[in-house]
């Protein structure tokens, strides 16, 4: 492909040159701007980053958290990974499963195993999966993805079952990318892991070293069907400001030629790993880890801001209040990894909190802990979520959705403490539907799952 001017590292690090020093006037301006749920032009973005004023820093996480919850509103969705294979012939310097790395024993999971660590999941009460594998045209072929995906759908218990699988593979063709369409995928996530060239190119050796293969993955998943693509990067590599930039100018681009931006953002912070002996280049702090992510709020308020179990407890609770909408929990890096004994990490995780805690403690922080899948199911993907979703729109279903998988997790594996909060949360949840014959329908739907029914969503 031929990479667009707007995500030239030259040009982006030009314009985040030329952006330093804002005037603290500028940067409220942009802030109160970035208030009205319109985005940010990448001229704004450039000079946010250098916020550092702690009053304008604050005010900055008051209009991310504002934005967060007049689109989103106070849902936090859950979710687990699930590795099937961690076989890859991609050197990525800071990754355990880099080809490398010849004391890591490699395994690809079964469609039997696949089966069972998807029966573990749905037994600590998750709904959305997001399956993982290593780059290895040989054993992780697509073939064996799809039948995964199958395998995992397939599964009934009377806990429930899986409800949406998203992906997160190896750049590949259109062609690949339809089967997946076709297996029912939600989101295709691909991490960009570093939009600055010349660090891309140093850091990965392999078929993962074409930096235009990278960053060209989500327009050839929309040529193959796909509704909702996922970009992210992991943040360590380069610089925080320019990665935050690039992420901005990707997002533009996408929906200036497909009428789609990213369905959801992630921000992973670089981690220790067994093996990897690489050190951030870049280390981001707390502060400006929290920073990026209120940025990227207001920059995409549309974008899910996904944040994964590298984070400790304590920052993800910030994060959430500032800008994430969407997290991983009780997550197990390692192939086959909820069953069997435990094995080389991709990476070290920061929250090895199970599911159940996590919910706990989303909701005594007064978020509604979503398992919602309702979106891919009734259509409302690609540019109808979009549609939907930068007006604020989006807001009626999340919270209701939210309610009623939130009550469905009560009634299958809550104790009595959390259920008391958690109908407390639903019941002011419904309570503030203007709509009266909506909030009298959302009643009658939970008043059904109250009798045992499962799955209702608006």
């Amino acid at each position: 492909m031929t990479v667009p001017l707007s995500l030239r590292t030259g040009f982006l690090q030009d314009m985040l040159d030329r952006a330093q020093n804002p005037s603290d006037g500028e940067l409220a301006s942009i802030i109160e701007k970035a208030r009205k749920k319109k985005g940010l032009a990448l001229a704004d973005v450039a000079r946010l980053v250098h916020v550092g004023d702690p009053e304008l820093t604050g005010r900055l996480f008051r209009a991310a958290a504002e934005v967060k919850q007049e689109i989103y509103g106070r849902r936090l969705v859950l979710f687990a990974p699930l590795y099937v294979s961690d076989h890859c012939v991609n050197e990525c310097c800071y990754c355990n499963f880099r080809a490398a790395n010849s004391g890591l024993e490699r395994r690809r999971l079964t469609l039997a195993e696949v089966e069972k660590e998807t029966r573990y999941l749905i037994a600590q009460g998750h709904k959305r999966i997001l399956l993982e594998a290593g780059e290895d045209p040989s054993r992780n072929t697509i073939d064996y993805i799809v039948s995964a995906i199958k395998r995992i759908y397939s599964v009934r218990t009377p806990k429930g079952n899986i409800r949406r699988v998203n992906v997160n593979i190896a750049a590949t063709t259109p062609g690949n990318y339809r089967k997946l369409k076709e297996a029912g995928i939600g989101t295709y996530q691909l991490f960009q892991e570093t939009y600055h060239r010349p660090t891309y190119e140093s850091l990965h050796t392999g078929p993962k070293a074409d930096y235009e293969r990278q960053l060209g993955a989500p327009g050839r998943a929309f040529e193959g069907g796909i509704d909702d693509v996922g970009l992210g990067v992991l943040f360590g590599l380069y610089d925080w400001r320019f990665e935050v930039l690039a992420l901005a100018a990707h997002a533009r681009n996408l929906e200036a030629v497909r009428n789609v931006g990213p369905h959801t953002i992630s921000v992973p912070r670089l981690r220790e790993a067994p093996s990897v002996s690489y050190k951030p280049a870049h280390p981001v702090s707390d502060a400006d880890f929290l920073k990026l992510i209120a940025i990227l709020r207001l920059a995409m308020p549309y974008a899910g801001i996904i944040l994964s179990t590298r984070e400790s407890p304590e920052i993800r609770s910030r994060a959430f209040d500032i800008g994430v909408s969407q997290a991983s929990a009780g997550s197990v890096p390692v192939t086959g990894g909820y069953c069997s004994g435990a094995r080389q990490p991709q990476f070290d995780i920061h929250d090895a909190r199970p599911l159940r805690e996590v919910v706990r403690a989303a909701a005594e922080s007064d978020l509604i802990p979503s398992f919602c899948t309702a979106c891919y199911r009734s259509g409302r993907t690609g540019e109808r979520f979009m549609e939907l979703s930068k007006p604020g729109h989006i807001h009626k279903f999340c919270d209701l959705n939210a309610a009623l998988t939130f009550a469905e997790y009560l009634s299958d594996f809550g104790d009595a403490g959390l259920r008391r909060k958690g109908r407390e949360l639903i019941r002011r949840c419904v309570g503030g539907i203007e709509n009266l014959a909506l909030r009298e329908e959302a009643g009658r739907r939970l008043a059904q799952i109250a009798r045992g029914r499962r799955d209702l969503y608006f």
